[in-house]
């Protein structure tokens, strides 16, 4: 840490693997307390790396949201392993039988809002939703001991949770965010990939079609990963009325106002305030829900920046605004980092990035109407 050639130089996401990969090596595979402070620690070193960089390079904020992303999927990806290890020892491979072929049940994590869209800050948790694969006949591991599939993944989820939101003599490794699952708290903890479907094509809310233009698969099989995607772009692709979409996320937005923003004569509440990353972020899932019928190439994209200049190049969003509003957000981002690294809340002077939230207001006032 005290190499400046290191410290200032954030290790990509392969690097962060081989890292990890190194300092759990010589830990026993069986001591899960250890595993989980070594995580800890691998977590907040790997964090501060990116936070040098950022204040004393000046690391764009494109660049500190994919390092900060990277370190997350790193460790997701260890603690599913560790989890899914524990269990196979225990009951077995979960399979399944499908059109006569015995088959491994898979098992992938969904990672939405800014994790999903590669946007995280210093301390965001994750907003995560738990999916399998299983289907058919015949669900139930291979044993020693055999259980159904659906208590298999229930069981992993569990423990993944627990290794993640565990308070240990290191810290927490992160808050974890379940609220986006079908059916939200009152659902069920892991869902297969046909009652997501059903659900998003048939229940959903008009917000929980938001949340989804930024959702991803971060951990998971091939074949998870097709198949999230094909519903994904099913249910954003469908053509929408504007005005009753617009009418829809107006609502929402002006509720979240209502509950969540804290300004005061004195000070400007950087993401819930008029003009604030909110708007932005619901302009672009609205421009989404709308044009995505037409342009899905759009669609490939999960980040707010990416889908601004996705609009631009499309002739959906002119130049000028596109741009304003990903200086807007390249703005505000980097203002709530900085004050999220001093453990500070993020408000700020009424004067401070006026410019840029008067034009996000501008933009908004003209494209919801």
């Amino acid at each position: 840490m005290l190499d400046p050639r290191a410290l200032y130089d954030p290790l990509d996401k392969a690097g962060l693997q081989g890292v990890l990969e190194v300092q759990l090596a010589g830990l026993p595979p069986d001591d899960l307390e250890q595993q989980m402070d070594q995580l800890r620690q691998f977590r907040q070193a790997s964090v501060l790396h990116v936070a040098a960089s950022d204040i004393v390079t000046g690391l764009a904020i494109e660049k500190v949201g994919d390092h900060l992303t990277f370190v997350a999927e790193a460790v997701l990806e260890k603690v599913v392993q560790l989890a899914w290890n524990h269990l196979v020892e225990r009951y077995g491979l979960p399979a399944y039988m499908l059109h006569g072929k015995l088959r491994e049940a898979q098992f992938g994590i969904v990672a939405y809002g800014k994790f999903g869209g590669m946007e995280l800050g210093y301390g965001s948790d994750l907003d995560i939703v738990f999916l399998h694969d299983s289907s058919g006949n015949e669900q139930h591991t291979a044993g020693p001991q055999v259980i159904d599939n659906s208590e298999f993944f229930t069981r992993l989820s569990q423990r993944i949770i627990h290794i993640l939101n565990t308070y240990t003599s290191a810290g927490i490794l992160y808050e974890v965010d379940m609220r986006l699952r079908p059916n939200g708290a009152s659902g069920l903890l892991v869902s297969s990939l046909d009652a997501f479907a059903e659900y998003q094509r048939r229940s959903a809310w008009t917000w929980e079609y938001q949340a989804l233009v930024r959702a991803r698969v971060v951990t998971g099989g091939g074949e998870i990963v097709r198949q999230f995607e094909r519903i994904r772009s099913g249910v954003l692709a469908r053509p929408r009325d504007p005005d009753k979409l617009r009418k829809e996320v107006m609502e929402m937005r002006q509720r979240m106002r209502s509950e969540l923003d804290k300004t005061s004569d004195r000070q400007v509440d950087l993401k819930h305030c008029r003009g604030g990353i909110v708007d932005v972020e619901f302009m672009v899932q609205c421009g989404t829900l709308l044009w995505s019928d037409e342009h899905t190439e759009i669609l490939r994209h999960t980040d707010n920046l990416g889908l601004l200049a996705a609009f631009s190049r499309a002739g959906l969003l002119s130049g000028d605004d596109a741009g304003a509003l990903a200086d807007a957000y390249r703005a505000i981002r980097r203002r709530i980092n900085h004050l999220a690294l001093q453990e500070l809340p993020g408000v700020i002077d009424h004067e401070e990035l006026a410019q840029h939230r008067a034009a996000v207001v501008e933009i908004w006032n003209r494209f919801m109407g």
